[in-house]
């Protein structure tokens, strides 16, 4: 069962629309699951994506994090084919386009304002029938930027993983960090390669189980079968099989956890 609701209207932040996917009657709850988009908002890619969390049992949300003018799915397939081409992104000229999508998530309240709304998400998540206190990450681009940082704030999470998201902290900011972390990249995305040896030190000695698995010949947004010069099919999978197995020992129901709200 999937629908849009809204969610913290009597929170204190602002309420959040998300995209709630259920797992089929008569699956066990596998725990709750945060699953947070791209750049472009809440697509349909995403719940997609969501939906197929719920399938393996996972309570899920997707919240949107971005203001209201996202692109539509048309104009989305336009922005990632001249994204990841470089003879289209010359043809059509798009970056005035990706300067106006990008900047509300470059605004300086922007950062609190996402966090907020993810603390609301994982709040809501909490409280769901079968979640026994455990609730998880998954966030891809800006979503995986948004997994770490939810990860560095919230000490009750139990699990984060980003996709090729940026992880801009100091080492005394990461010990903050109480979950393991599962983070994937492609060797052929430059800026989040050459800062992943000085993120991996940093994990290391702020004592972060911190898993990076880098796939070759593979660059941004490999996971994302939308995005026709991106996606990369066998990373892709690789990944997928690999996220629900991280996700499946780390959420597995632990006796101290049994009888919290949820439960």
């Amino acid at each position: 069962m999937s629908r849009m609701l809204e969610i913290g209207v009597d929170h204190e932040t602002a309420s959040v629309s998300a995209y709630r996917s259920d797992p089929p009657s008569g699956t066990p709850v596998a725990g709750g699951l945060i699953v947070v988009h791209e750049i472009w908002g809440l697509v349909d890619h995403t719940k997609r994506v969501a939906d197929r969390f719920a399938d393996e049992g996972y309570r899920v949300l997707a919240p949107n994090l971005m203001p209201d003018g996202a692109p539509d799915e048309g104009e989305i397939t336009q922005l990632q084919d001249a994204m990841f081409d470089a003879d289209e992104r010359v043809r059509t000229a798009i970056q005035p386009r990706l300067r106006e999508l990008f900047t509300p998530a470059n605004a300086p309240d922007f950062a609190a304002q996402a966090l907020g709304r993810l603390g609301t998400a994982f709040d809501f998540l909490l409280e769901q029938p079968g979640v026994c206190g455990r609730v998880a990450i998954v966030g891809f681009c800006f979503g995986g930027t948004q997994a770490f940082s939810l990860a560095v704030n919230e000490p009750r999470l139990v699990a984060a993983v980003p996709f090729y998201g940026h992880a801009d902290y100091s080492e005394d900011q990461l010990r903050a960090i109480r979950c393991p972390i599962l983070a994937f990249y492609g060797d052929q995305d430059s800026r989040l390669m050459e800062a992943l040896p000085g993120l991996t030190r940093s994990m290391t000695a702020a004592a972060v189980d911190f898993r990076p698995q880098v796939y070759a010949d593979c660059g941004h947004a490999f996971f994302n079968d939308t995005s026709r010069f991106a996606y990369r099919a066998d990373a892709a999978a690789s990944a997928w099989r690999m996220t629900l197995d991280f996700l499946a020992d780390l959420m597995s129901i632990h006796p101290e956890v049994a009888g919290e709200p949820g439960g």
